[in-house]
């Protein structure tokens, strides 16, 4: 008999940068706020965004996150948000102090991995320090999910013969 699946909490689902991980090496993550109006809080529940090519920028003093896509709410009318803007995050000045620092001495890049809702409530931003890959390096992660990938196979068709 087929297992049944346990309803989720009904918390939405995050959001996730899957190409953030194979052009960037990346080194810490980092939690951050983020200031969306009402609709744009709509349509992040429905998972109606796009955070690909989105990463965040420090600007006098304050972070914000730019070419994070947002599609307005359906039923948003004449209050609708514009699909892309920047947004700014809301960190402690401790922590914009200690990016900037490594942004500007390392040459490292900001970029958002995740986005998802904490205690149902609160859109939070997860941001990553990350180092842009090489083409070579790219190659190389490619090869090792494919051996890893071929494992699995392995493993699995050797347990059910």
């Amino acid at each position: 008999m087929a297992k049944k699946k346990e309803k989720d909490s009904g918390a939405p689902q995050p959001l996730v940068n899957k190409k953030a991980k194979f052009n960037f090496e990346l080194i810490s993550f980092i939690e951050a706020g983020i200031v969306l109006s009402g609709s744009e809080v709509k349509s992040l529940r429905e998972k109606k965004a796009n955070l690909t090519d989105a990463f965040a920028k420090i600007k006098n003093g304050e972070v914000y996150l730019d070419s994070f896509s947002i599609t307005p709410y359906k039923n948003g009318g004449y209050t609708n948000h514009p699909d892309i803007r920047p947004r700014k995050l809301l960190l402690n000045r401790k922590e914009i102090d200690k990016l900037d620092k490594q942004i500007k001495e390392k040459g490292l890049v900001l970029v958002a991995t995740k986005v998802y809702f904490k205690d149902n409530r609160w859109a939070k931003v997860e941001l990553a320090l990350g180092k842009p890959k090489k083409l070579f390096d790219k190659r190389e992660d490619m090869k090792k999910s494919d051996a890893k990938l071929e494992i699995a196979r392995a493993m699995k068709a050797k347990n059910y013969s």
